[in-house]
């Protein structure tokens, strides 16, 4: 699985028609193609989610 298909699995939801919306924009001010900005978009989704599991799991293991 290359890098591109995997950040854009990320995308669900909301978070597919946020980058739907900017690919647009951004692929025309940037050296970015649709296929990277979207990867990205995704993957940024998904390491925040992965930040916001741990943070949880911490906060749990702390009071227990």
């Amino acid at each position: 699985m290359d890098p591109k298909t995997l950040g854009q699995a990320g995308l669900q939801g909301w978070r597919k028609a946020l980058a739907d919306k900017t690919t647009g924009p951004v692929t025309d001010r940037t050296p970015l193609d649709e296929d990277a900005w979207r990867a990205l978009v995704g993957a940024t989704f998904f390491v925040l989610s992965v930040l916001y599991v741990v943070k949880t799991v911490k906060v749990v293991l702390d009071k227990g």
